[in-house]
């Protein structure tokens, strides 16, 4: 049976030009992007702005996502983390602003190299990052700015205990749970100090 290996992929730079069999036309890479993903504030776009940011706080941006994936963000030192987003200010209109609820839905592992699936249910990753973007004011509002983002950190370990199979959050349970509270320079230490807890509560 003929086998089709995982792609390779590569960085691009934006500048690839659309073609017709090596004939450029007039649109270039940098222009799908723009057309696609400048609406930062949307659901899904916000949620992949949030893995990135918290992939360049932690220097682990030099790669390329891949989706579906177990976890987000593997770190050098091998620290598995899952980043989820929320935000009061939604890009559609609004009577008011936006309740936060994160998913936390326990589930299976899908590995993108061999195309397989685990059968056990759980959280697959040790950490996870949950990145709020607090602003309240759409005039001003803008995900690029860090100051407008709040990060709270928290093992799965302590979701396993206190939750459960748990599959939402809403922001006032999680934060009884006491999560860091991180700003965007202190996510990396924030990272590294609940990974090495969590090492020697489970040695």
């Amino acid at each position: 049976m003929t086998q089709y290996p995982a792609l390779e992929v590569k960085h691009k730079s934006g500048e690839e030009f659309f073609h017709i069999e090596g004939e450029p036309l007039n649109e270039n890479l940098l222009s799908f992007w723009q057309w696609s993903s400048s609406d930062l504030v949307s659901n899904t776009m916000r949620g992949i702005l949030a893995e990135y940011i918290v992939a360049s706080a932690l220097g682990e941006n030099h790669s390329h996502r891949t989706e579906w994936d177990a976890y987000d963000i593997k770190t050098k030192e091998g620290i598995k983390i899952e980043v989820k987003s929320g935000a009061f200010i939604q890009t559609w209109h609004q009577k008011k602003l936006s309740s936060i609820q994160f998913n936390i839905r326990p589930t299976v592992c899908w590995n993108s190299q061999t195309n397989t699936r685990s059968n056990e249910v759980i959280r697959q990753a040790d950490i996870y990052v949950f990145c709020l973007l607090i602003h309240k004011e759409q005039d001003t509002i803008d995900p690029l700015n860090m100051n407008q983002w709040q990060f709270y950190i928290l093992s799965s370990d302590e979701l396993n205990r206190s939750l459960g199979a748990q599959k939402t959050v809403v922001l006032s349970s999680l934060l009884r749970l006491n999560p860091i509270n991180a700003t965007y320079s202190e996510l990396p230490s924030a990272i590294k100090r609940l990974a090495n807890e969590d090492v020697k509560n489970h040695p």
